[in-house]
């Protein structure tokens, strides 16, 4: 590896030198670090790029790691990775991302990922996205997270992105067994001319489905996102959708979410909620002796998290 995915890899993954358990680290579009558990399984897919990661029915306690880390310009990384996850096994997936654009060419990740929770499993996704560099190309992520659940499967994904990313395209498309739930928290920030596509689809199939969508976003400079969420009952369902974004200077913020009803016993809602951040915030946090400019980082930091 080299210095800039070592850096990328402490911010994503939260990386101390090691990974202890199964994990994949991926530079540049190659495998330079791979190891299986006795429960989990990594091996590379015979038709394309990417993995294939097999969780042994019953797995309890562990954590697979997947980052991938594009360290210079002109690199366009494509990967598919599919999870297939045994029934009633409750582990933790990591799969942050880092790019980096040094020249003038742009640097791109593009990751494909497809979940199969079987009856009774549960996985926490955890994805961060950060990107750095002094070039003048772009720099893009562009994730694409496709889920199955099975009957009474958990899925909780918690994706976070906040420095750096010039384009982003995130997409993601859910179908639900019954009883199964789906619990998304997305939190991100955009700056500059930073521009922003969060786009969430979700079946809810199975009698007894769930779905929490949870956006958190602030837009500052002269960014600009999109959100759109659609959310269909299909059956005695309980589906929610929430965006909640913060302006700061001239960022802009479309947010469009929808639900429809295929079901008399669906119970959807959704909510958005866009503005700047209160004066009387400010002014607070002011009287504590913070500047304005600390008082709108603390806020923002707050809001964030929760």
């Amino acid at each position: 590896m080299n210095k800039i995915t070592e850096d990328f890899l402490k911010i994503v993954s939260d990386w101390k030198g090691d990974f202890k358990g199964a994990f994949n680290i991926r530079e540049d579009s190659q495998c330079v670090g791979r190891q299986s558990s006795e429960h989990i399984k990594i091996t590379s897919k015979e038709d394309g790029p990417g993995l294939v990661i097999h969780i042994d029915p019953n797995t309890a306690g562990e954590t697979v790691y997947i980052p991938a880390c594009v360290t210079h310009s002109n690199v366009d990384d494509l990967v598919y990775n599919d999870f297939y996850v045994g029934e009633n096994a409750d582990v933790v997936i990591v799969a942050g991302c880092g790019v980096h654009a040094d020249g003038e060419e742009d640097a791109r990740h593009n990751g494909i990922h497809r979940f199969f929770l079987q009856k009774g499993s549960h996985v926490l996704y955890k994805e961060k996205h950060v990107a750095s560099g002094s070039g003048t190309g772009l720099r893009r992520i562009d994730p694409i997270t496709d889920i199955v659940l099975e009957e009474d499967a958990v899925m909780e994904m918690d994706t976070v992105q906040i420095k750096g990313v010039d384009r982003t395209t995130r997409k993601t498309t859910a179908t639900l067994a019954a009883r199964a739930r789906l619990i998304i928290h997305e939190r991100l920030m955009t700056d500059g001319e930073e521009q922003a596509l969060t786009d969430f689809t979700v079946d809810l199939n199975g009698e007894d489905s769930g779905v929490d969508l949870i956006s958190r976003s602030v837009a500052k400079g002269h960014s600009h996102q999109e959100y759109h969420s659609c959310i269909r009952g299909n059956n005695r369902c309980s589906g929610h959708s929430e965006c909640d974004a913060i302006l700061v200077g001239s960022g802009t913020v479309n947010a469009a979410p929808e639900l429809f009803a295929g079901h008399i016993d669906a119970a959807l809602i959704h909510e958005a909620a866009i503005g700047k951040i209160a004066g009387e915030q400010i002014v607070k946090l002011r009287t504590l002796g913070l500047t304005e400019e600390q008082a709108e980082e603390k806020i923002i930091e707050g809001f964030l998290k929760g």
